[in-house]
């Protein structure tokens, strides 16, 4: 367990900023999400993993299953808990928690460091969708 301490504690005091200069760069793109997620992701994609882990951030693709519910298919979240269904957590384009299960998530949990959160939050790359 001692271990799992250290890697969290790493993650929390990591001086990795990978972001720095992302914002001034996207101001050529435009706001088409998907556009703003795939420059995200050639900066971040270098930190992923398969499940998240409470207590970190992280970014990735969802698909929602249920008929007629608006969705993120691009969610920023602080990851709150895991379990055998899926996971929970604070989605920051939404302002609230959510639940996310396992068979809707379409890619890895590409790992957002706290010193870049803020720059995330500030790229409107949200991808609400309305699932048919």
């Amino acid at each position: 367990m001692a271990s799992n301490n250290t890697e969290q504690e790493e993650y929390l005091k990591s001086d990795n900023k990978r972001t720095d200069g992302l914002i001034d760069s996207l101001s050529r793109i435009g706001n088409d999400p998907e556009d703003l997620f795939l420059e995200i992701l050639d900066v971040i994609s270098n930190t992923s993993e398969p499940v998240p882990l409470p207590g970190r951030y992280y970014t990735f693709i969802y698909k929602a299953k249920t008929p007629r519910i608006e969705y993120d298919a691009h969610p920023l979240i602080a990851c709150t808990g895991v379990y055998n269904w899926g996971f929970t957590g604070i989605n920051y384009h939404w302002g609230e928690g959510r639940q996310y299960t396992w068979e809707e998530v379409g890619s890895m949990f590409y790992l957002v460091y706290p010193n870049e959160l803020s720059d995330l939050r500030s790229i409107p790359y949200q991808y609400f969708k309305l699932n048919s």
